[in-house]
């Protein structure tokens, strides 16, 4: 459990100090003038006592801390920023408190689907509990960045790179924006949790497949857009045939029978989704010849 404490003011310790350096000084002079071991001993005595003062000094900056142990014993955290002033047998622990980024590398993974890819995160992270960063994890830098691609796999096994068939009901790396990146946020905080970090940001930074199967995949998204687009235009070509059919009855500008009617139903669909332009064939007889 981490435990902040505020120590005593360094300035008072400093100016203490200096003043024991001083009268030391004196003594030791004193002692060589008078031959009296006295002052030897009070010279001796101010000399020790300034340096243990001197030695509790410590100066903290903003967004950094100082974890204290005596003999092995927590004591507390010192999260007070300035010239402080602590029991200089405490063993001391320095820590930084502001975010971090990590850019991890470039992890080949197979995706929920099997298919290998290249995934990679930008994080910021921040420690937040000092006690649990010190003591609870051998070294906390290390242990983010072996979480973080840890989660950075599990992420890409647990979800496809994208939905080839289209239905957009299931998350996907490649679509998923916000949700995959809220997703990696979540899972590195409970794996990060132990070690007294939060994430403040996660985002996925690369996102690629494999170079061995790039090419035929590249395929694959091209033949399924083709497919796309042309169910795209005979569902409309269908429209336009059936409204012109049905313009034509409502208004007895010509009078079809079944087999003309196919007969235009299907001239149509050529010229609407022909991927060139038709080239009309002009009748000057009569609908039967």
């Amino acid at each position: 459990m981490e435990k902040v404490f505020k120590p005593i003011s360094g300035y008072l310790a400093l100016l203490v100090a200096l003043a024991l350096l001083g009268l030391s000084v004196y003594f030791f002079v004193n002692a060589g003038i008078q031959e009296k071991g006295i002052f030897a001993f009070y010279a001796i005595l101010s000399f020790i006592v300034s340096i243990f003062l001197f030695k509790g000094v410590m100066v903290i900056h903003p967004n950094h801390a100082r974890v204290c142990t005596f003999f092995g014993k927590y004591v507390g955290s010192v999260k007070e920023n300035g010239l402080l002033w602590v029991n200089p047998l405490y063993g001391v622990s320095r820590l930084s408190l502001r975010a971090q980024n990590l850019e991890s590398s470039q992890l080949k993974v197979n995706d929920m689907m099997g298919n290998p890819i290249e995934i990679a995160a930008a994080i910021v992270w921040q420690v937040s509990n000092t006690y649990k960063a010190t003591f609870d994890v051998d070294d906390y830098s290390r242990y983010v960045k072996v979480q973080s691609e840890a989660a950075i796999r599990h992420l890409a096994t647990s979800c496809p790179y994208e939905d080839f068939d289209g239905n957009n009901d299931q998350l996907t790396l490649r679509n998923g924006g916000e949700a995959v990146n809220n997703l990696l946020e979540q899972e590195l905080n409970e794996r990060l949790a132990p070690a007294g970090i939060i994430i403040r940001e996660a985002r996925i930074s690369h996102l690629a497949y494999s170079p061995e199967i790039a090419g035929a995949m590249l395929q694959r998204q091209q033949a399924h857009a083709i497919v796309s687009a042309r169910a795209k235009i005979v569902e409309g070509a269908v429209g336009m045939v059936e409204m012109a059919l049905e313009q034509l009855s409502k208004k007895h500008i010509v009078e079809l029978d079944e087999e003309k009617k196919a007969a235009m139903v299907s001239n149509l669909m050529v010229v609407l989704c022909g991927e060139k332009s038709a080239q009309p064939v002009l009748n000057t007889g009569t609908l039967y010849q």
